[in-house]
């Protein structure tokens, strides 16, 4: 499976910015996706994940009310629509499939490259 990222950029505090994965190659029906980021010097964490539809979202709290992740599983592709973004929302974002718990922390089996959101404040 590979995972591209899309969709990163600068805006300012406030602003928003969709980003989108598409996935390719040896796709598997409704496979749980999602977004991790890491900041500098922080640790890696998820952001929001779905499963099959968006009933199944889980979102971090720090992004709750702010983040909608959705799926488009013609396209193999799922979206994460970012409002209201703070400067803390500022990370390089990872697009992740077949996410698995390790030890009481969230990883995936697959990954794409990473985006940089950046947020001026």
């Amino acid at each position: 499976v590979q995972l591209q990222a899309f969709g990163g950029g600068l805006v300012q505090a406030g602003g928003s910015l969709r980003l989108s994965c598409a996935a390719s190659g040896r796709t598997f029906s409704r496979p749980n996706m999602g977004w991790f980021r890491q900041a500098p010097g922080q640790e890696r964490e998820l952001v929001s994940s779905i499963g099959s539809n968006e009933a199944s979202a889980y979102y971090a709290d720090s992004v709750k009310g702010r983040f909608t992740i959705s799926r488009d599983n013609a396209k193999n592709t799922v979206y994460l629509q970012m409002n209201n973004l703070k400067p803390e929302d500022m990370a390089l974002y990872y697009c992740a499939a077949d996410l698995t718990l390790v030890r009481g922390t969230w990883s995936a089996n697959y990954w794409g490259q990473g985006t940089q959101v950046t947020v001026s404040s």
